[in-house]
């Protein structure tokens, strides 16, 4: 098996015993990237120095010193995040070409632990959407099929681990922006419970939603990264104190016991009716019935109020859209554009919001500053929020009969470039199972379910825990992924056709 097939524990356990080096690593992947990229686009910087970073952690190494589960393993971090060696540009023009002078705590935690960065991958601008087509530096492919696409907001991350450009790579997860590109790609994606992990440095789209989380292709490479960025942050005031168990382990012990006897497994069936792709359903179907046959107890829950989460999340992310992207406003940072014979500051401000957001990010300010303009304020914001305490509570019932909750990850396989560009309505429906975790403020985690029969793309389920109880993600999603694997022999990013030594690739001038 080639380095870049190998999954990071893999990877892991082969540095630490000395096997292999970390330099072998990266080259091997950054080889991966230069091959396959210009047809997949999943980076939009790759880091000069991931080869000297490495050889560091080679150096480190053979001197003895004590090193974590991942150190030496090469990791894609999406543009939101700061970083102080790339730029850091979330996708949008407005921030082309600026380095931050400091890092994000979750990157700064990866230098901590050895982690190699790879680079920065592509997203939609600001985090504002569901296919990465809303990128000002273009659009991400998805590694199963070119002409769709990857999932958003942050469907570089997903793409760059499911091409096998890097094993893992961290995401962020405003309504969906982790698990729904993992839905369609056939990788793991987990949003933590909301203060798990850090967002100081994450360029915010909306605060009270976002949440940093780990992008891989196994459940437990998914849980050794959450180990590392997670915990208690002073920068961050929503952080929470919690002193959090290993995640691995849980992940590991759901894995190797592949048992899910006596866990309560709540189905929404708000989340699986109208507007699901047959495949879809029918994959979600079949992995219920994979979790019966393995003793968990199958319970359908009502949770009525999930019917408004699309229309409360449209109001509450806007309004906090337009609040935090007030900050780029010619004059702190990012670009400027000075009118032709000159103008007043407001002048350069029009002038320099024209270009550098992109349709989406305008569409979401116009709409964010009306629910929070004075007369509407309570009509509509204020509303949406007494719709999100509805929807906690909604959960808050439901965890009172079941364990988890699972539903589809997102309603249909990827669809196709271009497809939803100019319909913002259906566009923004490719969140309706995964917003109401961001809401909640409850983790989620999106992992493959198989192919749907229809396209023989991926699909994915999605499990859901209370505030606070990661860890039975991990040990559920563990056992899950065993129990489907048994069931097709095989893992199923083994399937992959596009990404398989390759004739597409070949066909389009590319190598591998």
């Amino acid at each position: 098996m080639t380095f870049t097939r190998m999954t990071a524990s893999e990877l892991g356990e082969k540095l630490a015993a000395k096997e292999i080096s970390s330099v072998e690593v990266t080259k091997a992947h950054l080889d991966r990237i230069e091959a396959v990229d210009g047809d997949i686009h999943a980076f939009l910087h790759v880091s000069a120095s991931a080869l000297s970073t490495a050889a560091d952690v080679d150096s480190r190494r053979l001197a003895g010193e004590a090193m974590g589960p991942l150190a030496g393993v090469p990791i894609a971090i999406k543009d939101v995040l700061c970083t102080h060696d790339m730029p850091s540009t979330a996708g949008s023009r407005m921030l082309e070409g600026w380095t931050p002078p400091y890092d994000a705590t979750v990157v700064r935690k990866l230098r901590e632990a050895h982690l190699v960065p790879l680079g920065k991958t592509n997203m939609d601008e600001f985090a504002m959407g569901s296919s990465t087509e809303h990128s000002a530096f273009g659009p991400t492919h998805n590694p199963w099929d070119l002409e769709r696409i990857p999932g958003g907001s942050g469907g570089g991350s997903a793409a760059a681990v499911a091409a096998f450009e890097a094993p893992l790579a961290l995401g962020s997860d405003t309504g969906g922006s982790i698990r729904q590109p993992a839905a369609v790609t056939g990788s793991v994606g987990v949003k933590p419970t909301y203060g798990g992990v850090s967002r100081y440095g994450a360029i915010a789209l909306a605060s009270s939603l976002d949440q940093v989380g780990p992008v891989t292709r196994t459940v437990l490479d998914a849980a050794l990264l959450h180990d590392v960025i997670g915990g208690h942050d002073p920068r961050d005031s929503t952080s929470l104190r919690d002193e959090w168990p290993v995640f691995a382990d849980a992940a590991r012990a759901g894995r190797d016991g592949r048992s899910l006897k006596g866990t309560r497994i709540g189905v929404v069936k708000e989340l699986n009716g109208e507007g699901f792709q047959a495949g879809v359903r029918s994959r979600f179907a079949e992995a219920l019935d994979i979790m019966s046959a393995a003793g968990a107890e199958i319970v359908e829950v009502s949770a009525p109020n999930f019917e408004y989460a699309i229309a409360a999340y449209y109001l509450i992310l806007p309004a906090e859209a337009s609040s935090n992207l007030a900050k780029f406003d010619s004059v702190r940072f990012g670009l400027r554009v000075n009118p032709a014979g000159g103008g007043t500051v407001e002048d350069v401000m029009a002038a320099t919001r024209e270009a550098g957001f992109g349709d989406e990010v305008k569409r979401r300010i116009i709409l964010g500053t009306y629910a929070l303009s004075a007369g509407y304020y309570d009509a509509y914001y204020g509303s949406a929020q007494k719709v999100r305490t509805l929807i906690q509570r909604d959960f808050d019932a439901a965890f009172e009969k079941v364990d988890v909750l699972v539903s589809p990850s997102a309603p249909t396989t990827a669809f196709k470039l271009g497809e939803k560009l100019d319909d913002p309505l259906a566009m923004y429906l490719n969140d309706i199972t995964t917003i109401p975790a961001n809401l909640a403020g409850v983790p989620g985690m999106g992992l493959p379910m198989g192919l749907a029969p229809e396209d023989g793309l991926p699909t994915g389920m999605q499990i859901m825990a209370p505030a606070r109880a990661d860890a039975r993600l991990y040990s559920v999603g563990g056992a899950l992924e065993a129990l489907l694997e048994d069931s097709w022999g095989h893992t199923m990013i083994s399937q992959a056709p596009a990404l398989e030594p390759t004739e597409m690739f070949a066909a389009r001038g590319g190598e591998v």
